[in-house]
């Protein structure tokens, strides 16, 4: 499994020819592993990284094999993670184009929207004497239950949710400059922090 912290710089597109494709680049400081947990110790096996997220502040996460967060193989688990150590230093080197990963970070915050942004609903019709109420979400219930159902589609605080982005293809890396560019785009603003995660897939 490979794994590194990195900061979204934006989106551009790479051409090649006459096909050209839109990639997200990211660059990726100096990472330092601060943690190894184990099944032994912790009850699960994981990775913590750290990096630098401004001066004086450090940002860290934990990468956790899939199938061991599935269940699926203990001993497995550990044994992947049990090749890293305190201390190590990763960098852009362990990934190759080609390979296949998932990109998670903190989507961008929109802050209390309506139904039409937040959920795609169409709205009602401007004409026939409507005036105030194109963009109303309607009846939220019945007469049975007699309350609002949990889970109703409502306006409310949109955005600013951790989300993973999976099966990106890596289609530049730069060692010199330590960056990484990958088909497609990926959760936060431009300079959010991302982890990015390989489980050893490849694109045919």
């Amino acid at each position: 499994m490979k794994f590194i912290i990195g900061k979204k710089l934006g989106m551009t597109s790479l051409h090649e020819g006459l096909s050209s494709e839109n990639v997200t680049i990211i660059t990726c400081g100096p990472n330092t592993v601060s943690q190894v947990r184990t099944v032994e110790k912790d009850g699960y096996a994981a990775v913590q990284v750290e990096t630098a997220k401004t001066a004086r502040r450090k940002f860290r996460k934990e990468f956790r094999p899939a199938f061991f967060a599935k269940g699926k193989d203990e001993e497995g688990a550990t044994a992947i993670v049990g090749d890293v150590k305190v201390g190590d230093e990763l960098s852009v080197s362990s990934f190759e184009v080609g390979d296949i990963v998932d990109v998670s970070g903190v989507t961008k915050a929109k802050g209390f929207q309506g139904v039409v942004k937040r959920h795609g609903f169409a709205g009602a019709p401007a004409s026939h004497g409507r005036k105030h109420d194109m963009r109303k979400p309607g009846s939220i219930g019945a007469t049975f239950p007699e309350h609002v159902v949990k889970g109703r589609r409502m306006a409310g605080r949109m955005g600013g949710e951790n989300f993973t982005v999976r099966g990106l293809t890596v289609v530049l890396v730069d060692t010199e400059k330590n960056l990484i560019a990958v088909r497609g785009a990926v959760p936060g603003n431009n300079g959010g922090l991302v982890g990015i995660r390989s489980l050893g897939g490849k694109k045919a």
